[in-house]
């Protein structure tokens, strides 16, 4: 990403938003020790997909972000599993463009907002949509996507929600993201899918960006 798109990621949240759409998937990194954190961002970058949710699931999430933020800064960073304020404020303070929360919870939501950080809170029922139409989002995460009936739930949601795009998470992977993709209400998926588990836990940076690339492929098409 060049500095021209760096600044227009940090003052508008549109920014961060053409900026996934452009790329279609966004990994979902939890990481297993910092020092994994700087070569498996260079792997995701290698691959074509310069973008990481890295999720508040392990001790190593705020560090891991800081090491990606100078050293990768190439990789767009967004926190996600984020069910506070302070781990919101916490995330932008390492480097974070943006935050990703599981549900809908009104505090992070406003916080972010009100801070002019970009956000995409978990929604998985019309009242969820509702909330984030009301506070003017038209972007929101769609978690857990398969658990609440997925591309048909999501055909569903065009009706009434004509506005709103949706990242769905949750069960997204190689056997469907096609399907995810061919919605209209659909602006990118989400998934650990470019980071295969065991690819990671055994530092196969290599896999992962091949991963990446097929990934990358898939969402393209």
């Amino acid at each position: 990403m060049n500095d021209v798109e760096k600044a227009a990621v940090a003052e508008d949240g549109t920014g961060l938003i053409d900026l996934i759409r452009r790329i279609r998937v966004v990994p979902l990194v939890t990481l297993h020790s910092v020092e994994e954190a700087v070569p498996l961002a260079k792997a995701l970058a290698a691959g074509g997909v310069p973008i990481a949710e890295i999720t508040f699931r392990s001790p190593a999430a705020l560090e891991g972000m800081r090491a990606i933020h100078d050293q990768v800064p190439e990789v767009t960073l967004v926190a996600g599993t984020v069910h506070t304020v302070d781990q919101a404020r916490q995330a932008v303070r390492v480097g974070c463009r943006g935050i990703v929360s599981p549900a809908f919870s009104d505090a992070v939501v406003d916080w972010c907002l009100g801070s002019l950080i970009p956000v995409l809170p978990g929604t998985a029922t019309p009242s969820d949509i509702e909330k984030a139409y009301d506070r003017g989002l038209r972007f929101t995460k769609f978690f857990p996507a398969e658990a609440y009936g997925g591309v048909g739930t999501l055909k569903a949601l065009s009706g009434p929600f004509a506005e709103m795009s949706f990242l769905p998470t949750g069960g997204v992977g190689l056997k469907n993201v096609r399907e995810y993709m061919a919605l209209p209400n659909v602006f990118a998926v989400g998934g650990s899918f470019p980071v295969p588990s065991p690819a990671q836990r055994r530092g196969d940076w290599k896999a992962v960006t091949e991963a990446c690339v097929q990934a990358r492929q898939l969402v393209q098409d």
